[in-house]
């Protein structure tokens, strides 16, 4: 999958995503800092009818939200050292919930991820274009 889109058309690219992965859980999201990382995790909770106030969750790692078919949760690993950091946080817990979990900087905890996790690189192209792919 490739998604490339211009800022302004964030809420169509988030609805043609959630149509891409209709059944997947976990999606881990790569990309540097300013990327759009949580801009588009932003998009894609409001495309799922998230109605709480969507924050980052860098400081308290996980936030958890309801929508109308369950939870999902927005994880954030950026402040963490690595997988037995991630662990102590509750982070395994949540990734093998069975709910959906979208997580910033998987990189920081590689190894807690679960199989069929979804990994995606989203790039910014210009101050403007976003590109997600699969990776």
């Amino acid at each position: 999958m490739e998604l490339r889109f211009r800022l302004p058309e964030i809420e169509a690219a988030a609805a043609g995503f959630w149509r891409h992965f209709p059944t997947q859980k976990v999606f881990a999201f790569h990309g540097e800092m300013g990327a759009g990382k949580t801009t588009f995790i932003h998009a894609l909770c409001a495309e799922k009818g998230v109605t709480d106030t969507v924050g980052s969750p860098t400081f308290p790692i996980i936030n958890e939200y309801s929508y109308p078919a369950g939870k999902l949760y927005h994880i954030d690993l950026y402040r963490l050292k690595d997988e037995e950091e991630a662990m102590r946080a509750g982070v395994g817990d949540v990734l093998y919930s069975g709910d959906l979990c979208l997580v910033e900087w998987p990189e920081r905890a590689p190894g807690i991820f679960p199989p069929g996790t979804v990994d995606l690189a989203i790039t910014a192209v210009d101050r403007d274009i976003r590109e997600i792919i699969v990776i």
